[in-house]
């Protein structure tokens, strides 16, 4: 290079095989290079001018690997990682009545909290996440642990009508909930929204002050509804109307308004959602497993609705693994439809990422690769004899890749994940805690 040459200098420059940059839709570029400047994407560029135009710090060079913004698990309840398997192949009313709901009762307390949680960004991290949304009690835990290990998140603070380890009852819930999102209130990885648990949970008194706070402080809410025939027939049956239709009426469906599972939809319940602009997240692995119903997501996303991805729990996954929830979210669309063009990898691909940042509201920041955004992403390596040959990238990531081929990831620039191994979690020590929680808990049932 001459000596007169002047180079930009980066924190970072990755140079993949491929990138995946989900804006623009459905582009794949080959032998391109990211750079990293202060946790945010410089450039986007090809990797001959890259080495002419930047000077970097550091080089990662991933000559069979694909980069792609991180993956949105737009919904779960981590802690519940330590219930993995505890009560497999039941219905869900029966799931959470007879076993989930008694075990929490028993066991879950902070430490509880903390120790499911570290096991769950440990999965995540691993396995493509970079951002998730969670929904559980001691949401303070959860925020200060996500914190630490360097994740984005959405905290969904719990608010039920009846006492829980976390509270007594929906004052004290978001009384609590409002003092945690003052506490991160300017945070840059951490945002505390309001989580009613379901319609059938919290009575009309409470859905209704969360509507006006959620206005008054624009916050979002994320919520469980229309998640089995069940729950529609006894809403029918008590208001004469479906849970949707509750929420509206309520003044709680609106654009921050996201709708978890949505598997029992009428033309009508679409039209509330197109209306308000409101989200669904779908989470088809822990729909097909408690056999609650399919989320229509070719009628959704055809009428413009925004629809994110999310594994639920580990509890009633039971993976906290995004590959595995868009491959399931693609072929149930197919099967549940009969259109084997239903849902293409690139349309799953962005409900696992752009779709899932605008859900949560963070489009601005994060779900694609773009100059500016934040420096979010993976790196998934292609050279497994599963994966090849590669014809087209977003294809084999939705239908041929599995999360054990992440070798990298990035949030904000910070190194999560480098050659496969956690940066700044312990493995060892969250393996002894989940071994002590097992025996507890198996000794307790």
């Amino acid at each position: 290079m001459p000596p007169d040459t002047l180079t930009t200098p980066v924190d970072l420059l990755v140079f993949p095989r491929w990138i995946i940059p989900i804006v623009p839709d459905g582009t794949v570029l080959e032998d391109h290079a990211l750079g990293v400047v202060d946790g945010r994407i410089q450039a986007i560029l090809p990797a001959v001018d890259a080495r002419l135009r930047l000077s970097a710090k550091e080089e990662l060079h991933l000559s069979e690997h694909v980069v792609l913004p991180g993956l949105i698990n737009a919904h779960g309840h981590s802690a519940m990682s330590l219930l993995r398997g505890y009560a497999d192949d039941k219905t869900l009313m029966t799931w959470l009545n007879d076993h989930i709901w008694p075990a929490e009762a028993t066991h879950v307390d902070a430490s509880f909290v903390a120790d499911g949680v570290q096991l769950a960004l440990a999965e995540m991290i691993c396995s493509g996440t970079t951002c998730f949304s969670d929904m559980y009690f001691f949401p303070d835990v959860t925020a200060r642990l996500v914190s630490e290990c360097g994740m984005r998140a959405q905290i969904a603070f719990p608010i039920f009508d009846f006492p829980t380890a976390w509270g007594s009852g929906p004052e004290e819930y978001i009384a609590k909930g409002l003092a945690l999102r003052d506490t991160y209130q300017d945070h840059a990885l951490v945002r505390p929204v309001f989580g009613p648990h379901a319609p059938y949970t919290v009575a009309e008194t409470t859905l209704r002050d969360i509507a006006r706070l959620s206005k008054e402080l624009d916050c979002p809410v994320h919520i469980h509804v229309q998640e089995t025939a069940e729950e529609v027939r006894n809403s029918q049956s008590q208001h004469a109307k479906t849970p949707l239709a509750r929420l509206h009426d309520l003044g709680l469906l609106g654009p921050q308004t996201q709708c978890v599972h949505m598997t029992q939809l009428c033309d009508g319940d679409i039209e509330l959602l197109q209306q308000h602009n409101a989200h669904v997240v779908h989470c088809p692995s822990s729909n097909m497993k408690l056999a609650s119903g399919i989320c229509p997501t070719k009628a959704l996303l055809e009428a413009g609705i925004n629809v994110a991805l999310g594994t639920d729990s580990a509890a009633s996954n039971n993976r906290l693994d995004m590959f595995w929830e868009m491959r399931s979210a693609a072929l149930l669309a197919k099967l549940s439809t009969q259109d084997a063009a239903a849902l293409p990898a690139r349309q799953v691909l962005n409900m696992a990422t752009i779709h899932g940042a605008r859900a949560l509201g963070i489009e601005i920041e994060t779900g694609s690769l773009e100059p500016g955004k934040a420096a979010d992403f993976i790196a998934v390596d292609l050279n497994h004899p599963g994966s090849q040959p590669v014809y087209d990238p977003i294809s084999q990531l939705v239908y041929a890749t599995s999360s054990d081929q992440v070798s990298h990831s990035y949030v904000a620039g910070r190194a999560l994940l480098t050659d496969g191994v956690l940066t700044g979690l312990s493995r060892s020590s969250i393996m002894t805690a989940v071994q002590t929680w097992q025996q507890t808990i198996a000794g307790s049932s």
